[in-house]
């Protein structure tokens, strides 16, 4: 049974385990990319991620830690001068496992173990966003919108037209309507003095003949 059992012991001693380890992590640092059984990734991602942390701070004394581990100086200064810039906004998760199938030999399930980072293929860059603008409906809704008001307004403009255009002949018929009810206003007048004026002058004829 294993109750409790949290370390694979993979079939070797404590002694043994740890320099297989490290060996394979001074590998993978080196390389960026093994292969080897799933069993011993995922004993190995268990083993190199917390040291892959301690990378981003680049001091001494995680210098000395990470060597304690790897025993290997040019595997230290390839993990602290490359890999730890790039993995540097990563907040865990620096290694990934991808099974490779069965081994021919005693059918052990095999898998690839890389650095996420360092896999051109896998990593996607940010794209830039683009503005889709088209004249169907088939936009976004600011765009509806800035698209509905523009049409009212264009329509508010077409009504004032009309409406301007309507009126003008209107207000030309009404100018030259003026002068006229303004002479009529004077004509009439004239005709009343002269209404009054045609019995006085009978009168007068009338009187000379008596």
């Amino acid at each position: 049974m294993r109750h409790g059992k949290k370390i694979n012991s993979l079939g070797r001693k404590a002694a043994h385990r740890n320099a297989m380890l490290s060996n394979m992590a001074n590998s993978l640092i080196e390389h960026k990319r093994i292969t080897t059984t799933v069993a011993k990734a995922k004993a190995l991602r268990v083993y190199l991620e917390p040291l892959l942390t301690k990378s981003k701070t680049d001091s001494t004394h995680s210098r000395r830690v990470v060597f304690s581990y790897l025993q290997n100086k040019d595997a230290v200064t390839e993990l602290f001068r490359e890999v730890a810039p790039k993995i540097a906004d990563r907040p865990g998760g620096y290694l990934r496992i991808i099974r490779l199938g069965n081994r021919l030999g005693d059918n052990a399930e095999m898998c690839m173990i890389e650095l996420v980072d360092f896999n051109e293929l896998m990593v996607k860059e940010p794209k830039e966003k683009k503005t889709r603008r088209s004249r169907r409906g088939g936009g976004s809704k600011t765009a509806a919108k800035s698209n509905e008001a523009k049409s009212s307004t264009e329509e508010s403009t077409e009504v004032k037209e009309e409406t301007s255009e309507k009126e003008a002949p209107k207000k030309e018929a009404a100018k030259k309507e003026t002068p006229k009810k303004e002479a009529k206003k004077e004509e009439k007048p004239e005709t009343k003095t002269e209404k009054k004026e045609a019995p006085k002058k009978e009168n007068k004829k009338s009187d000379e003949e008596e």
